[in-house]
């Protein structure tokens, strides 16, 4: 059997390269992705055709993660582009949430109750194939100073809003300084309880949970949640554990969400891998998504029938706390929909 090596030693990446120049040096290029991982280039023309409806984007040190001449690796098929996602499938459209129906100002998403979501950046260190929001209009949510205190404003009004929740793209793909003072004046509204943040960037590029940034996670009154976004147990590397660590340390609630990937993570032996490697740092599995119906992700999709077992066979083999809700998200509906 051929031995399986790193595409890039761990050794070459986590020197002291900033977390922005991790950032800026991502692999943007189908052929450099196939020669880093040694792969057959047969499908590579369908990769460059994909790239032009959704662009490949991937840090260097997540490709260090994967096995070199091994298209099956789980993490190369969360971020590989097929000539599948061309192909046309009933029901899967550009905006599966009904997102642009709750987008009432530009960069702020009110669809539950009591909880609002802030597009902070529309720029994200890695681009998942399956993501829900590949098609999604950021140039016009990315708001100016004087949007944001439009959304400032929003949330002043309806005191109904407790918790205020930054997405993206990817929320820590900006900076400090404006990450700093936006929560800042979250804080001063008083019925704002709680700010979640919903990052990859703690998994994909761990150096971005930096001393600066856990200041103002845990500097003001609020209730502070990180809500990662890990799929495979084989994404936690040490780098990654120092990550997760750090943010449970400071005292940030620190939680995952998963998404259940045809060839990926749906069999029983990855997800309990997956629990276990999350709470050895200090991660509770919170949320196993089913795929939502995007254009150019139904290769991943796994049935509910196919998904409700191996949530039965996770019950009984993990105690209760490392069981992630299986759920979907319904257009339109008042929270995620239990499966």
């Amino acid at each position: 059997m051929k031995t399986l090596t790193p595409a890039i030693p761990q050794a070459e990446l986590h020197t002291t390269e900033s977390w922005q120049q991790t950032l800026a040096n991502v692999v943007r290029q189908p052929d450099e992705l196939f020669s880093l991982l040694k792969l057959d280039k047969t499908t590579l023309p369908a990769a460059i055709a994909a790239c032009k409806d959704f662009p490949l984007r991937v840090p260097r040190s997540f490709v260090a993660r994967m096995k070199t001449g091994c298209v099956d690796d789980p993490l190369l098929k969360q971020v590989l582009p097929l000539g599948a996602e061309l192909d046309y499938q009933p029901g899967f459209t550009d905006d599966p949430l009904g997102e642009l129906d709750s987008n009432p100002i530009p960069g702020l998403i009110h669809k539950y109750h009591g909880r609002v979501l802030l597009i902070v950046s529309g720029g994200c260190a890695i681009n998942c194939r399956y993501c829900f929001r590949r098609h999604f209009p950021y140039q016009d949510n990315n708001p100016s100073r004087a949007e944001r205190q439009q959304m400032l404003d929003y949330l002043r009004s309806d005191p109904s809003i407790q918790e205020v929740i930054f997405s993206g793209g990817d929320p820590l793909a900006a900076s400090d300084q404006l990450l700093s003072e936006l929560v800042r004046d979250i804080a001063a509204i008083p019925h704002i309880t709680t700010l979640r943040v919903h990052s990859r960037m703690p998994i994909v590029i761990p150096q971005r949970i930096t001393e600066q940034c856990l200041q103002w996670l845990t500097d003001t009154r609020l209730n502070t949640v990180m809500v990662v976004h890990c799929n495979h147990a084989n994404e936690i590397d040490d780098h990654v554990h120092q990550s997760l660590r750090q943010l449970n340390e400071a005292g940030i609630t620190v939680l995952n969400q998963a998404v259940l990937l045809a060839g990926v993570n749906d069999d029983a032996e990855s997800l309990i891998a997956l629990s276990k490697a999350l709470f050895t740092a200090g991660t509770l599995p919170y949320y196993l998504h089913s795929l939502d119906k995007v254009k150019g992700a139904a290769h991943f999709q796994v049935t509910e029938p196919r998904a409700k077992a191996l949530i039965d066979q996770l019950l009984n083999q993990l105690p209760g706390y490392l069981v992630p809700k299986l759920v979907k998200e319904v257009a339109g509906a008042g929270s995620k929909t239990p499966i």
